[in-house]
């Protein structure tokens, strides 16, 4: 029954949680391809640390209900420009793409000139962790620290709200 559940998994994943090397996972859009995942990443795309340089990695895969169904080892393979692989799945990465600016040809040529890395995750033959081994623990963690953060200020109010009774 676990392949057949990541076989589906696979099929209906959007997202996926990706782990590199003891690194904390990381939510990745990903395109699922053939049984297997796409990940696109790199400058001006989604940051995927460690992933283009690794050779394994921990996936993390969702059902409808959107908790955690299935934990799979993944075996990672970068996608090169120039190859027949790159010519056949950068167009189609390219045509899922949402709010990219430009056409998909020119995308396409920007990963390849920008040193973005595709990655294909291919599911290893060990036997994936479903239920009931799947953690108890939500995985839920506290958020890193960013650059991005910023401390919030109040509301600015013009005049004085009046309480209604």
């Amino acid at each position: 029954m676990t392949t057949e559940l990541v076989a589906e998994a696979i099929k209906k994943a959007g997202i996926a949680w990706i782990s590199v090397g003891g690194r904390p996972a990381v939510g990745l859009w990903v395109m699922p391809l053939d049984g297997t995942l796409v990940v696109l990443s790199g400058p001006g795309e989604q940051p995927a640390p460690g992933l283009a340089e690794a050779t394994s990695a921990e996936v993390r895969l969702r059902g409808d209900n959107g908790g955690l169904i299935v934990v799979v080892e993944a075996g990672v393979e970068r996608i090169e420009p120039g190859t027949a692989a790159w010519d056949e799945i950068a167009p189609q990465l390219a045509a899922k793409r949402l709010n990219a600016a430009g056409t998909a040809e020119e995308q396409v040529a920007r990963w390849a000139a920008t040193d973005c890395a595709i990655v294909r995750l291919t599911p290893a033959e060990t036997a994936p962790i479903a239920a009931p081994e799947l953690p108890a623990d939500s995985g839920a963690a506290p958020p890193r620290e960013t650059p991005a953060r910023v401390p919030v200020r109040r509301p600015f109010r013009l005049h004085r709200v009046r309480r209604k009774r």
